[in-house]
């Protein structure tokens, strides 16, 4: 905001005449007229008559008067302008009210802005801190749920090194059924059901058999089944 123009209130200053001064002036004129006269002796008669002695009164009261009237004169125009400035100066006096008035304004409205600005800001950081602890969890979570995965897997190896190349017994398997369905497809069904994870192993049988060879007619039970594994084969999605 510019700064108030600063308007001066001085005074202009006059020199009011004394009474001796103007006295003298006038005594100069009628001092040069009286000269004047002199070269004229008719004229200079008539101006030492009584009349003229009278005139002479008149005339000194005549410049007492004149002089009063001129100090009256300039008084008064001291007393306007020190009126006029005096109505400048408190106008001016009000201006710069005003402009502290909205200047006090402004400031209050920038410190307002400020404290918004900075309760936004603070809103801001706050949930930046929220979306990072969030993305940490994600994180973590991802990875416990990558280290999960990893554990499975190791589980499901652990478990073929543990029956690979090794002999599995199947029991309650219905005579005759693998000439129907294919020992593999029996296998599937079974691993299907207990494991369902697995469902994606494709097994291989290497050999199977019942046990004992011979079918023993008089035996209530089915014999059990052998069965011989090959190798584990995971089949991995596209």
């Amino acid at each position: 905001m510019p700064a108030p123009r600063k308007h001066s209130t001085a005074v202009p200053r006059q020199t009011l005449p004394s009474h001796r001064e103007y006295t003298t002036t006038k005594r100069k004129k009628t001092t040069s007229k009286m000269k004047k006269l002199g070269n004229h002796p008719q004229l200079l008669q008539q101006e030492n008559s009584p009349n003229a002695l009278n005139n002479e009164t008149d005339l000194c009261s005549l410049i007492d008067l004149e002089f009063k009237k001129e100090i009256g004169k300039i008084l008064k125009e001291l007393r306007e302008d020190m009126t006029s400035n005096a109505d400048a100066l408190r106008k001016e006096l009000e201006n710069i009210r005003r402009s502290q008035e909205k200047l006090g304004n402004s400031f209050a409205e920038i410190q307002t802005e400020l404290g918004a600005v900075k309760t936004r800001m603070n809103n801001a950081e706050e949930r930046i801190s929220d979306v990072e602890d969030r993305t940490m969890e994600i994180t973590q979570t991802g990875q416990q749920t990558e280290n999960q995965i990893k554990k499975q897997e190791s589980s499901i190896r652990d478990l073929w090194d543990n029956i690979k190349w090794a002999n599995l017994y199947k029991i309650g398997i219905p005579e005759g059924v693998e000439k129907d369905k294919g020992m593999e497809n029996i296998f599937e069904e079974i691993i299907a059901g207990i494991f369902p994870n697995l469902k994606d192993t494709e097994f291989r049988i290497q050999e199977a058999q019942r046990a004992p060879h011979k079918l023993n007619p008089n035996r209530p039970t089915p014999r059990h089944i052998i069965i011989k594994m090959a190798k584990l084969m995971i089949r991995r999605g596209s």
